[in-house]
């Protein structure tokens, strides 16, 4: 019933960017706080980025703070991961999730519904 789809993802270089979309449908999406996944090859699962639902709060992991930047548009029920100055340490299958409430959670069984995931490869 609840559906999250990833794409935007790709191959680019060092210093290029990439904007994630997340689209999703099947729940009230304005009511939930949302969040950015990756997994690298060989690497746990990490939180990259989190909002609240009406995009008051967001949180960045301190690799990726001031180079991604988390939105979301509620009309569209989309979430959205913009990244800038990519480098290969961002390499990773990043997917989005809803959290449990309104107010996003830093623990990644407070996300209950996952999408696929779409692939970002950063290499020269």
């Amino acid at each position: 019933q609840e559906k999250l789809v990833e794409s935007g993802g790709g191959l680019v270089q060092p210093g290029g960017s990439l904007k994630l979309s997340c689209a999703t449908s099947g729940f009230n999406f304005d009511i939930y706080a949302m969040g950015w996944f990756r997994r690298a090859p060989g690497k746990a699962s990490e939180l990259v980025a989190a909002i609240s639902s009406n995009a008051d709060n967001s949180y960045y992991i301190d690799a990726v703070k001031g180079r991604f930047t988390i939105t979301r548009d509620n009309d569209l029920n989309t979430l959205y991961l913009e990244m800038n100055d990519l480098g290969p340490e961002d390499t990773a299958l990043y997917s989005c999730a809803k959290s449990q409430g309104t107010v996003f959670s830093l623990a990644p069984t407070c996300y209950c519904s996952w999408g696929q995931g779409t692939q970002v490869t950063v290499t020269s």
